[in-house]
């Protein structure tokens, strides 16, 4: 023992105590004069008291945990102990804060990194050499180089701007002394104030908008008694009140320049349409100075004139598309105009008169030629058959209708095949239905077409002119050089032979004879 001891007198002469002597290692840089007094930092009758002694040196944190504030108050629990992160007794270099700043969690501290700050490098807010506790918290302290406002409007940035970005700005302009309203709302700042400050910037209409100002100070500097910060076309100028003409149609809709062209709105404006509109009057004045009788302030189109109700004339069909002045080519007041087709047509009537005045007898307004209405049943001549589909031009040709030939040669003399052989009465064997479908009894003439004359064409017998179409009965009249007897039995051949054939001959009985 005392041999141990004597071993261990040199030590103690260097050391100020035993503790100092049987610690297992150098304090840290940090703690180096604390290192000949053990009993700052440990307790030997209660080691648990080891927390508390950091805690009495190191008040700031302690303030910090007992109000549940920075990183230490929020993210550790009441009992946490100061060991249990921070190390101690391994040599002056040991690092015993032991923070791994990609490992941290910067939303346990008082500063949670939102928006443009979660990207920013930890050195761009924690200068070398100083606490990580002791970096700004403020926006001015940081970012006072990047205030445009010069700290006119004073520290608190957050009031307008977020974290994200500067910009846009969140401002609440209402709370100023000029509220936002209409199209000031969506106006940049720098609309109206000119530099940074925003400070001084004219509240009265006229301030900003005297170049804007189309009535050029006539109307004085009051802009709010017409318009509204909505639009400068949004007036609330009673115009019907203060002039007596109210704005109705297009005239709501058109500038206040278009009726008052030198811009003085107090200089006299004709209220009739046709001292404005004068230039655009169609009708060169021949239907009078009252347009609003037709024609309404919402367009020249579509005109409202009751046309039957002021003059006993409706305008229907071709009439209702007319312009006026198609009729009306004088003075309205002093030009009278018929009221009876002829009156107005007379130029138009291809009948030239010939069928009467009365035009509405067969045609009709909507065109001349628009589903004419003429019973030709009335007169002497009925369109029947194939007629009734002919156009009017192929009978009428001049088209006066009047002493047209009703005879079916007057009009089919070069169809006639019979070349006049049987006279002009065609409708004794044809009928309108068409040449082919004619029908004549052959038996009224005395001469019965049976046997082979059945098929015989009119032609073949009546080769001569008309006026010899009774032709003799008899068979040699026909047939003298079909005779192989050469007349030896004389003329009557139907006594041997019939009229289906000449052979196969045989006496024919003859009636009332024995024979």
């Amino acid at each position: 023992m005392w041999l141990v001891l004597g071993m261990m007198l040199p030590g103690l002469a260097a050391a100020s105590s035993i503790e100092t002597l049987l610690m297992p290692g150098k304090l840290s840089a940090a703690h180096v004069k604390y290192e000949e007094q053990c009993s700052n930092c440990h307790d030997r009758a209660n080691k648990a008291r080891m927390s508390v002694l950091c805690l009495a040196c190191h008040k700031d944190i302690a303030a910090d945990m007992q109000a549940k504030q920075g990183f230490h108050g929020r993210a550790l629990p009441a009992n946490a102990r100061c060991a249990g992160c921070h190390g101690e007794h391994k040599g002056r270099g040991a690092d015993i804060i032991g923070l791994e700043p990609t490992a941290f969690r910067h939303n346990q501290t008082d500063f949670r990194l939102e928006g443009g700050h979660a990207t920013a490098a930890c050195a761009s807010c924690h200068q070398a050499g100083k606490k990580h506790r002791e970096a700004p918290k403020t926006c001015v302290a940081c970012h006072k180089e990047d205030d445009i406002h010069h700290g006119e409007l004073g520290k608190e940035c957050a009031t307008c701007h977020e974290v994200k970005a500067f910009k846009p700005a969140k401002f609440d302009h209402a709370k100023t002394k000029f509220a936002l309203l209409g199209a000031h709302e969506k106006t940049a700042c720098a609309g109206c104030h000119r530099d940074t400050t925003f400070k001084g910037a004219p509240t009265q209409c006229n301030a900003c908008h005297a170049p804007d100002d189309v009535h050029r100070g006539s109307r004085g500097a009051a802009c709010a008694d017409c318009h509204s910060t909505v639009s400068w076309k949004d007036s609330s100028f009673n115009h019907l009140k203060e002039t007596g003409f109210p704005l109705e149609g297009h005239h709501d809709k058109i500038s206040c320049n278009a009726c008052h062209k030198g811009g003085d709105l107090k200089a006299p404006v004709p209220k009739t349409c046709h001292g404005c509109h004068a230039g655009e009057d169609s009708h060169a004045g021949r239907l009078g100075d009252d347009c609003a009788l037709c024609h309404k302030p919402t367009g020249w189109k579509p005109v409202t004139y009751d046309h039957m109700a002021k003059h006993q004339f409706a305008l229907n069909g071709k009439h209702e598309k007319l312009a006026c002045h198609a009729c009306h080519t004088g003075k309205a007041k002093e030009q009278k105009l018929p009221k009876e087709c002829f009156g107005c047509h007379q130029a138009d009537d291809v009948h030239a008169g010939g069928m009467g005045k009365d035009c509405a007898a067969c045609h009709r307004e909507s065109g001349w030629r628009d589903n004419v209405r003429f019973d030709h049943d009335l007169t002497r001549f009925p369109l029947v058959g194939l007629h009734a589909s002919v156009g009017c031009e192929q009978c009428h040709a001049d088209r006066r209708f009047r002493g047209t030939p009703v005879k079916c040669i007057a009009c089919h003399k070069a169809d006639d095949g019979h070349k006049g052989a049987l006279g002009e009465d065609c409708a004794t064997c044809h009928n309108p239905n068409g040449w082919a479908h004619w029908q004549f009894d052959h038996s009224t003439t005395g001469f019965a077409k049976d046997g082979a004359h059945a098929k015989l064409a009119c032609r073949e017998c009546h080769v001569k002119s008309t006026h010899e179409v009774k032709l003799v009965a008899e068979c040699s009249a026909c047939h003298a050089r079909d005779d192989v007897h050469d007349g030896a039995f004389g003329r009557d051949c139907e006594r041997c032979h019939a009229t289906v054939s000449f052979k196969g001959a045989a006496p024919q009985r003859r009636q009332g004879s024995g024979t």
